[in-house]
């Protein structure tokens, strides 16, 4: 038995409502992630900046070799020995909820393994706090300093 087929005029309906509605979606997008850009740097600049600062004083003070590096849009903390090994902060406004992710690289031989991971899950970048820089640090750093 067939099934009777969709009409021309509700199949244009439906059309027409996926249309305003992805529209309405990619407006409210884009304004969470001009939002969250805003508090960004902010974040950044007050936050995450001075916790890798002191993180890098830290380890040197302890006889491991880390530089601090503030590229447009994030910081890393580099190791003096590979360039393969770092830690860092960025924004990521292709996720939903945009959030600030933690990227970790560590050269094991002759591969890089990459780990990405949010800062703090769900965590509006507004709400992020030293401690949540802090913790992602030393929790991301034992592969460095384990050696």
């Amino acid at each position: 038995m067939m099934e009777p087929m969709l009409d021309v005029a509700e199949v244009r309906r439906r059309l027409v409502q996926k249309i305003e509605s992805a529209r309405s979606e990619a407006a409210a997008r884009r304004q969470a992630a001009d939002r969250a850009a805003a508090e960004y740097g902010p974040f950044l600049e007050n936050v995450a900046t001075p916790v890798f600062r002191h993180l890098a004083m830290a380890l040197r003070a302890e006889g491991h070799g880390f530089r601090l590096f503030t590229p447009a849009g994030s910081v890393r903390l580099a190791s003096e020995r590979s360039a393969d090994d770092y830690v860092e902060l960025v924004l990521d406004a292709s996720r939903q909820p945009i959030e600030v992710m933690g990227r970790v690289s560590h050269g094991r031989g002759s591969r890089v393994v990459t780990d990405e991971r949010p800062l703090r899950e769900g965590a509006a970048v507004a709400d992020l706090t030293e401690e949540d820089v802090l913790r992602f640090l030393l929790t991301s750093i034992t592969p460095f300093v384990e050696r």
